[in-house]
C-alpha cells in the first residue's frame, strides 16, 4: 500500500456521503493528530460510529485504520511532493512531459479506486444487449465519443457517431429502448448534451455516461454512469486531464464486451482488419 492516504481522499471526496465527507474534513484538516488517536477516539470527536470510521479506512483501500495511520504517518513525515501539480516556467521540455506522463499516471490509479465492480460489469451488460449504439459528446467530449465509435465498430454490434448538435438531436430522436445512447461529458452540466440526452430518454431509449461528477444531472438521470477522476494543474485544465481516463474507460469496456461476444466478436474484428487491410502501403 502507497503512502498517499490524503491523496486518496482528495480524490474520492465528491463520491463521499455526507458522513464520509466529515471523517474526511476532520483528517484533513488534523493529519498529524489523527497519527496518535484511537479508533474510538476519533470517531466520539467526530460524532459518527466506529464502524463508519472502519468503512471510510475500506473505502480508501486499507484494511483497516490502524493501516491507514501507519500510511498517513509515513505521509506526514516524508511529504511526496506532487510533481505533476508543480510544472515552472523554466522547467525542461523533457521535464515537462516526465510531469504531465506522472499526471495521467495519477488519473488513472484514482480512476481505478473509486471504480464500482457492479456498476462496471451492468455496463458491459447495457452495451452488450443494445441492438445500436450511439455515441454522444460535444466539444472536447466529441473526440472521445469519436474514439469510442472507433473502437466498439469493431465489436459487430451496430454504431453510430453524432456530427453537430443538430445532427445529434436528430439521431437521438429516433432511438428505441432496443439502443443505448451513450454519452461523455466531463462537467455533466453542458447545456447542448443534457438536451440530446433528454431527447434521448424520451426515445425509450437506456443511457450510459462516463462523467467527473457523480451529482450532476447526466451522473444522477443516466440510466447507468461511470466516473474519472482527474486533477486540475496551472497549465492543463482538469477537463483535459480527465480525457485519458474516458479513453480508458472506453478501452476497458471494449475488451470486456469484445471477451464476452467470443468467436462474433473475433470475427467483427477480422472483417474490420481486412476491410481497411488495402489501405497500408
Amino acid at each position: 500500500m502507497s503512502n498517499d492516504g490524503l491523496k486518496r481522499i482528495h480524490s474520492l471526496y465528491t463520491c463521499f456521503s455526507v458522513k464520509e465527507k466529515k471523517i474526511a474534513d476532520y483528517i484533513l484538516a488534523n493529519p498529524k493528530r489523527i497519527i496518535h488517536q484511537t479508533i474510538n477516539e476519533l470517531a466520539d470527536e467526530i460524532g459518527v460510529a466506529d464502524a463508519t470510521v472502519f468503512r471510510f479506512c475500506k473505502r480508501l483501500g486499507f484494511k483497516g485504520y490502524q493501516a491507514f495511520k501507519i500510511s498517513l504517518a509515513s505521509e506526514i513525515m516524508s511529504p511526496i511532493q506532487q510533481i505533476h501539480e508543480d510544472i515552472k516556467e523554466g522547467d525542461s521540455e523533457l521535464s515537462i512531459a516526465k510531469k504531465i506522463f506522472l499526471s495521467n499516471k495519477r488519473s488513472l490509479e484514482n480512476t481505478a479506486l473509486i471504480m464500482d465492480e457492479r456498476s462496471f460489469k451492468q455496463a458491459v451488460d447495457l452495451l452488450l444487449n443494445s441492438q445500436r449504439i450511439i455515441f454522444f459528446g460535444i466539444g472536447g467530449s466529441s473526440i472521445v465519443a469519436m474514439d469510442a465509435y472507433h473502437k466498439f465498430i469493431r465489436t459487430g454490434i451496430s454504431c453510430l457517431l453524432g456530427g453537430d448538435i443538430h445532427f445529434q438531436l436528430m439521431e437521438a430522436s429516433q432511438m428505441s429502448s432496443l439502443d443505448t445512447a451513450f454519452f461523455f461529458s466531463h462537467s455533466g452540466m453542458n447545456k447542448h448534451c443534457l438536451e440530446i440526452f433528454h431527447v434521448a430518454q424520451k426515445s425509450g431509449a437506456k443511457t450510459l455516461a462516463i462523467t467527473s461528477f457523480p451529482n450532476s444531472i447526466l451522473a444522477k438521470e443516466a440510466d447507468m454512469a461511470l466516473f474519472s477522476r482527474s486533477e486540475e494543474t496551472k497549465y492543463r485544465s482538469e477537463a483535459l486531464s480527465s480525457r485519458i481516463v474516458q479513453l480508458s474507460l472506453v478501452d476497458a469496456l471494449l475488451v470486456n464486451v469484445l471477451v464476452k461476444r467470443g468467436e462474433e466478436g473475433l470475427l467483427a474484428m477480422e472483417h474490420v482488419r481486412e476491410a481497411i487491410e488495402d489501405t497500408r502501403i
